[in-house]
């Protein structure tokens, strides 16, 4: 177990104006600058906000890192210190929740799906502390408010992309561990890459996923390290030339594996959760795109309705319509892919919105 206290540090990296997150209600109007509380929420509720990690931690440049992110950047709002404690495995999710409550915080955010079970026993056990859980919605209690994204909406667009892009009619998905929060960006992201090929008489293959089996590859954790860049090698040596590793810190292996084969192998990724063009800058270069999902903006915006005595356990649900997901720019990538391809995304955004193209995943909140 890591523990940090810190004074909240200047605000989250910005995921960008149209990932300001809308609940399934209306969150109040936010003044320039914040996501959602009013002016005077300092003054409304005594808070300590506190966040607990998955593992990977708060430097993995994915899910975690953006809900730290939020969490400063609420705290900075709110003028209070806020408390941050890492996970290294899933023991210790449950001994660094009862930490971060003996420490007097009331308002807790749990970082991912693998934390559900802890999140809702400690809740039970602390009816006056307040809790969110990102990625997970099966906790029902009035002290937990979840805060979940409808991912396969915006990987269906990602996965429409790569196969547009693919020189070998070959991409390929994997996961970190098989869970919902994982298993909606790969349902998105074949079913995306099925519609183009639908739409233009294309035959690309998505190696990694199979939607109707719910089965696939998976590196059986969230850290980097030699299965993750074992199973992207193998992708590779299949002939995939897009690949889209979900699972956090994952991607850093894929990136290795890539490097590995030259600086003209024209091998891409998707990113996901985080614009990982801007997060990762070491491999900026390798991103065709990136899935996003507003989850700095999420947290901001739920810890600070606590502070101004606005908690709710209603759920946060961000979708393409509400900009609690979407897709990232292409950057490096402009130049090189089809100078439709844009075009035609804005066409199936429009779509999946109107209800017209329907994107489904059994981990759909």
């Amino acid at each position: 177990m890591k523990f940090t206290r810190s004074a909240a540090r200047g605000g989250a990296v910005a995921l960008g104006a149209a990932l300001l997150l809308v609940g399934c209600a209306a969150a109040p109007e936010a003044p320039s600058g914040t996501t959602g509380a009013s002016e005077d929420a300092a003054a409304a509720v005594d808070i300590t906000p506190c966040i607990v990690s998955d593992e990977g931690g708060f430097d993995d440049r994915s899910f975690n890192q953006l809900g730290a992110e939020g969490l400063r950047a609420a705290a900075e709002t709110l003028g209070v210190e806020a408390i941050e404690v890492e996970s290294a495995s899933p023991a210790d999710y449950a001994p660094n929740l009862s930490s971060v409550i003996d420490q007097g915080c009331n308002m807790v955010v749990s970082v991912g799906f693998n934390l559900a079970e802890a999140t809702g026993a400690a809740a039970e056990a602390n009816p006056d502390v307040n809790f969110a859980i990102i990625d997970d919605n099966s906790v029902e209690a009035e002290n937990v408010r979840p805060i979940v994204y409808d991912t396969a909406q915006a990987a269906f667009l990602a996965g429409y992309a790569a196969a547009s892009y693919s020189e070998s009619g070959i991409i390929a998905t994997w996961g970190g561990i098989q869970i919902p929060p994982v298993t909606i960006f790969m349902d998105g992201f074949v079913q995306g890459a099925e519609y183009y090929n639908e739409q233009n008489g294309t035959d690309v293959q998505v190696l990694g996923w199979d939607v109707d089996a719910q089965t696939g590859s998976f590196t059986g954790g969230f850290a980097a390290g030699v299965e993750a860049k074992s199973m992207a090698e193998t992708f590779i040596g299949q002939g995939a030339d897009v690949l889209m590793p979900v699972g956090g810190p994952i991607f850093l292996s894929a990136a290795e594996a890539i490097r590995d084969q030259g600086a003209d192998s024209g091998i891409a990724m998707v990113g996901v959760d985080a614009d990982l063009y801007e997060t990762a800058p070491d491999y900026a270069d390798l991103f065709l795109t990136s899935v996003l999902k507003g989850m700095s903006t999420g947290v901001q915006t739920v810890v600070e309705e606590a502070a101004a005595g606005e908690f709710s356990n209603e759920p946060y649900v961000g979708t393409l319509e509400n900009g609690g997901v979407g897709l990232a720019p292409f950057h490096d990538f402009e130049g090189s892919v089809d100078p439709e391809l844009q075009s035609q995304l804005d066409e199936v955004e429009a779509a999946i919105i109107a209800g017209e193209i329907e994107v489904t995943s059994p981990a759909s909140p």
